[in-house]
């Protein structure tokens, strides 16, 4: 089993919804990726990330998307370009990440919780 935390640790851990807006080539990334803009809502607004998700995804299949992202994390610098939130995804059997999303259409900025 892995370590484990207290639920006061797993909430500091913002995850919301948000919808894909924008949708791009980042051919500057050393491992094929594509920056996203992420529409989170009144509360957080639009968000900036890269996301290695090509093998799985086309920017034309993420541009209205619902995905789910950690949103307090600081923002980290890749290549030239500044990520401020963490998509969240699962890879699967090649190892390759299959994004976490509702599966019904949900409120943008909605938390995990």
């Amino acid at each position: 089993m892995s370590d484990q935390i207290k639920f006061d640790d797993f909430l500091k851990v913002d995850v919301r919804v948000g919808r894909v807006l924008e949708a791009e080539e980042f051919p500057e990334a050393r491992k094929p990726a594509y920056k996203l803009r992420i529409d989170f809502g009144p509360e957080i607004g639009i968000k900036k990330t890269s996301a290695q998700i090509t093998k799985h995804y086309t920017p034309d299949t993420l541009n209205g998307r619902l995905v789910m992202a950690v949103v307090n994390f600081p923002p980290r610098q890749i290549g030239p370009f500044m990520s401020e939130v963490l998509t969240l995804g699962v890879p699967d059997d090649e190892g390759e990440v299959v994004l976490l999303s509702p599966d019904k259409d949900v409120p943008i900025g909605g938390r995990l919780f």
